[in-house]
């Protein structure tokens, strides 16, 4: 007779619950045996909810696929903070990619993203764009995100023929289609918030070590407590926006 062991390294090896109904292990009452099955039945189920939930997510770009070749998620990191720049990019998928997991980039690890950024970057061709600080104190943050998005769209190697945005329209001249929550709805405008986000994070890292004291590091430029007490104490960087609060008002008191 096989040891539990043996037999909970081929159970490892399966990969579909049909593929466990069928592998003659499920009459073994030895605990060791169940719970190697039930392990590998809740690790099957998960990465299918996983693949399901890509699928669904790729919806966009397959009702589009059939006459559009190349299409570019767009989407920007940046919006609320009180300090750096707005970041953007935008991602053409090729055709086959499955990174069952990529979301919104809120919601994934910081390990995930760096190793989904790795995978993005490696595989789909790319664009990032910036908006400065200065461009978002004159032409005010939406504004200035639309530019960060159409210089990560001019930054692509491959010319998209429709553009799937975060709720935005960002009037390039190429057909587009903004989605409501698109970073959580569209797998391509996914990929665009992990590039997005995780470069602005190496920015806000870079600044952390620019700027002792204000910790950007941890908060990433948004106007946390923290934040705030080195404002206080240290004064208004370069780097702050100068038209949001409470950043404006500390000018003014000065």
């Amino acid at each position: 007779m096989k040891s539990v062991w043996e037999i909970a390294e081929e159970i490892a090896r399966l990969g579909t619950l049909e593929e466990i109904e069928k592998c003659g292990y499920g009459a073994d009452a030895r605990k060791g045996v169940v719970n190697a099955i039930e392990k590998q039945k809740r690790r099957i189920a998960k990465e299918q909810k996983l693949l399901d939930k890509y699928e669904k997510m790729s919806s966009y770009e397959q009702n589009l696929k059939p006459g559009c070749r190349y299409i570019a998620g767009v989407d920007e990191a940046g919006r609320g903070p009180i300090a750096g720049e707005v970041v953007a990019a935008a991602v053409i998928l090729p055709d086959g990619f499955l990174l069952p997991g990529l979301d919104d980039s809120k919601k994934l690890s910081l390990e995930k993203r760096e190793a989904f950024r790795e995978i993005i970057m490696r595989e789909a061709d790319y664009g990032i764009g910036i908006a400065s600080v200065e461009e978002i104190d004159k032409l005010n943050i939406y504004e200035a995100s639309k530019l960060a998005m159409r210089r990560a769209v001019d930054n692509l190697n491959l010319t998209p023929g429709h553009l799937l945005v975060d709720a935005m329209t960002i009037d390039m001249g190429i057909d587009e289609t903004p989605i409501i929550k698109g970073d959580a709805n569209s797998v391509s405008i996914a990929a665009a918030s992990v590039i997005a986000k995780t470069t602005r994070d190496m920015m806000m890292k870079d600044y952390d070590a620019q700027y002792p004291g204000y910790h950007f590091s941890n908060h990433k430029g948004y106007g946390t407590r923290e934040h705030l007490a080195g404002l206080e104490k240290y004064g208004v960087l370069p780097v702050h926006r100068k038209t949001f609060e409470p950043v404006k008002s500390l000018i003014l008191k000065q």
